[in-house]
């Protein structure tokens, strides 16, 4: 029998920064890539691998203004919408790929600012999981917008401001939704991880503030266990874990990492895993130990202080993302290479 091939490469023509995977079981190898080129005009591809020739091949190729933010697919496991695509950069774009694949359609703009038709830049955006027709992002003019999409419509996809608010004291980074439809918490450049309720916005949780003000680029939920988050800091070798039951202190750091954290993404499969990419070219998963067995805000999980799986990749890694339909799959981005790698 012949040995299962463990990374597949797709060689795009320009540099990479945007990257996801599909939630469609019936695509599971099925990815989003985006350029990053230093002017106006930048690229978005879907692409898929081809089992039986082993290799990727480009079936959709669109324009997208700016650099992407971010690329997500819509999180419809039970395929109940469309295949819809979002991304953020100076708005946020929703697109729609065709049934058989090869074209993709701009459905919509979104513009969060009622008073005029410019927008403030777009840094990221969060789908939420348990009612795809939710979707927040985080803006450079400190506020998140939370936006109510209608996908399920004969016609073209639209949406509509849900709520606004300001949720930091500076530029927030990062957005990401809690398990449920109500709660999420933002990471902005005032150094502090913040949590917020849908059903009562005039408060807000800090959960975390860096004690030197450094800048909090990501912040993600852990998929299975909602007292535990991650984060990480703007040119920093470390993740840190957050339990939001003990604010302000973190229960844990992982540092294995000899150059800049990237990108982190906990394992859909576990609530144990989760990985971590950085400048030096390493891509790194951690077992954060027991943390589902934690019944007391006095116990902490035990976090390893060493990474179980390590990857050097050819260049500085600047995207990881773990496939949600195959767990066994990781997908980073360096240079202008998609790898994604059996873990």
């Amino acid at each position: 029998m012949a040995k299962k091939s463990e990374m597949f490469a797709y060689k795009a023509p320009w540099p990479l920064y945007g990257l996801n995977w599909s939630h469609k079981r019936r695509n599971p190898f099925r990815l989003a890539v985006g350029s990053f080129i230093e002017e106006y005009k930048n690229k978005v591809q879907i692409v898929e691998l081809d089992e039986r020739a082993g290799e990727f091949k480009c079936t959709s190729q669109f324009d997208h203004p700016y650099p992407a933010t971010k690329i997500a697919f819509i999180p419809d496991m039970a395929d109940k919408h469309p295949d819809l695509l979002a991304t953020t950069g100076d708005y946020l774009r929703i697109w729609k790929i065709s049934e058989e694949g090869t074209r993709t359609t701009l459905e919509c703009i979104l513009n969060n600012n009622k008073t005029s038709e410019f927008c403030a830049p777009l840094t990221s955006f969060d789908w939420n999981e348990t009612d795809p027709r939710i979707i927040g992002t985080s803006s450079i003019d400190t506020t998140c917008t939370i936006w109510d999409l209608q996908t399920q419509t004969a016609t073209k996809v639209t949406g509509d401001v849900k709520t606004q608010l300001i949720a930091h004291d500076q530029e927030v980074y990062d957005i990401a939704f809690a398990r449920g439809v109500n709660v999420f918490a933002s990471a902005g450049a005032d150094g502090s991880v913040r949590m917020f309720d849908l059903r009562s916005l005039e408060h807000s949780t800090i959960i975390y503030e860096e004690p030197s003000d450094i800048p909090l680029l990501r912040v993600a939920w852990n998929r299975f266990d909602s007292s535990y988050l991650a984060t990480m800091k703007m040119d920093d070798n470390s993740v840190v874990i957050l339990d939001i039951r003990v604010p302000c202190v973190p229960v844990g750091t992982l540092q294995s990492h000899e150059a800049p954290v990237n990108g982190l993404a906990w394992a859909p499969h576990s609530s144990c895993h989760i990985v971590s990419a950085a400048d030096d070219r390493k891509a790194l998963i951690w077992d954060i130990g027991q943390s589902v067995k934690v019944s007391s805000v006095k116990e902490y999980p035990k976090i390893n202080s060493e990474p179980i799986l390590s990857y050097e990749a050819a260049g500085p890694i600047n995207q990881v993302k773990w496939a949600t339909v195959d767990p066994d799959w990781i997908g980073i981005c360096f240079d202008n290479t998609l790898e994604i790698l059996r873990v």
